[in-house]
């Protein structure tokens, strides 16, 4: 399994700032107001990076430490998916909040402060997630093998000892 590549990251960020803004930008065009996120997301969005380091730990401490109890190989999988699983929605939610973000502030009428709050708040718990997940998907990682690297290191069409 590959890690999150980091140029995918940036494109779900992209594309949730681009839905945000044009989210708000369609509710302003139709006489609503602007969209400002409930304060049950950036604390959700904070609870599960924490729930994902928290799984990650015992898969990084099996791996880690010499004589430590194992961990099953489809537990660590599953785990290493959800780090994965988290660290993109992490990156839409908070691009999609720096989208509406950005909507309000190039208004000519200034938000209100709640509405900031709540929406700078989502930002940071998006950007926290990703930054867990990111780790949480390192614990889950394994080290390299010795023997892989005295076979990456041979010249290539050379016969492995």
């Amino acid at each position: 399994m590959r890690r999150t590549s980091p140029l995918g990251l940036l494109v779900a960020a992209v594309l949730g700032g681009g839905i945000g803004f044009v989210v708000d930008h369609v509710l302003t065009m139709s006489g609503r107001p602007t969209f400002s996120p409930a304060w049950g997301l950036p604390i959700l969005l904070a609870l599960l990076g924490a729930l994902a380091l928290a799984l990650a730990w015992p898969v990084r401490r099996s791996v880690r430490i010499p004589g430590a109890p194992r961990v099953d190989p489809f537990r660590a999988v599953r785990i290493a998916i959800l780090a994965k699983a988290s660290s993109v929605v992490g990156a839409v939610f908070g691009g999609g909040a720096a989208g509406l973000l950005l909507y309000v502030t190039t208004r000519p009428v200034s938000p209100g402060l709640g509405s900031m709050t709540t929406t700078i708040a989502t930002i940071a718990a998006g950007a926290a997630l990703v930054v867990a997940a990111l780790v949480a998907e390192q614990f889950c990682s394994l080290p390299k093998d010795p023997d892989e690297r005295e076979s990456d290191d041979a010249e290539p069409g050379a016969p492995a000892h």
